[in-house]
């Protein structure tokens, strides 16, 4: 029987030892994500595989990255990276499986509550601030990549086959001569057309499109034309979440700006600043039921 030399027969279910195939969670243009259980001591596991039957050799390196930089990042909302198994003409990466869907998903695309937006958010700056000490930028962080539990409201970070592992020495890297992330959530240094490195503050930015899509339920710039999106990135300003929806408090429109900023200098310098205004806006509107205005960044030190 030939196969088609651009994809697996994807009515085939896989057959890889020690490993029972339960069900597909995810079918994207180049992986497929399945639900397993690891047969020699029953646990639950995520295996994500290659689509083509002849990964490009970008593939294949983008799948030894996830893999080894996932491994060694000991971090609650990282999802833990098991093994990297051969799998016919490629891999077959097998990670933890904490019973999460996509914030994509769990989302639906409609705006969230404070109530349950801030808790998300706070995770998602404390998972920022574990990598940055790791040295580690994501360089595609998005609601897909993220996931939640549906009854705890858990969150972890998915997918480090782009992201760059920078050495103790040196904060930032050169950007690279292709485009790497997601165009709907890049960061204006990570278009390359912006003549300056990236460092972990393009991290911020692709969080702040994620926050505006959360608080609003669309995003900042929307476009099928890729170079109108990136345009609109490096130079098009982004209007208050607060003058779209104007229930938002005026501090947590001020946070979600001050992540889009177009420079990174006007960015937060420290996760652990984020995090912190966040949490001031968590106890206030848990103590009071409102959040009152306060000027942010003031505990925003550059690590």
């Amino acid at each position: 029987m030939n196969k088609s030399p651009q994809s697996n027969n994807l009515n085939t279910t896989p057959q890889i030892p020690n490993y029972q195939i339960a069900k597909t969670v995810y079918l994207g243009s180049r992986t497929i994500v399945y639900r397993a259980i690891r047969c020699d001591d029953q646990i639950p596991v995520v295996i994500k595989m290659m689509k083509r039957q002849y990964p490009t050799f970008s593939e294949l390196v983008q799948f030894r990255n996830q893999y080894a930089i996932a491994k060694n990042l000991n971090i609650p909302g990282i999802i833990q990276a098991y093994t990297l198994e051969s799998y016919q003409n490629g891999y077959a990466l097998v990670m933890e499986d904490f019973g999460g869907i996509s914030l994509e998903e769990f989302t639906q695309k409609k705006p969230l509550t404070l109530e349950e937006f801030l808790p998300i958010a706070i995770q998602l700056a404390n998972i920022l601030q574990q990598l940055n000490q790791n040295r580690v930028i994501h360089k595609d962080l998005k609601p897909a990549n993220i996931l939640i539990h549906p009854e705890t409201k858990q969150v972890k970070l998915i997918d480090f086959s782009i992201a760059s592992l920078l050495p103790k020495e040196t904060q930032e890297i050169h950007n690279p001569n292709v485009l790497e992330g997601t165009l709907a959530y890049i960061s204006p240094e990570q278009t390359g057309r912006m003549n300056r490195a990236i460092d972990y503050r393009s991290d911020f930015y692709s969080l702040g499109v994620t926050f505006y899509e959360l608080l609003i339920g669309e995003l900042p710039f929307q476009s099928n034309d890729p170079m109108e999106l990136l345009h609109s990135h490096i130079a098009k300003p982004v209007p208050p979440v607060r003058e779209i929806n104007p229930h938002i408090p005026l501090v947590v429109s001020g946070v979600t700006g001050k992540l889009l900023a177009k420079n990174a200098e006007d960015r937060y310098q420290s996760a652990f600043g984020l995090k912190y205004d966040l949490e001031k806006c968590w106890s206030q509107l848990q103590e009071a039921g409102e959040i009152k205005n306060f000027e942010i960044a003031k505990r925003d030190l550059c690590d």
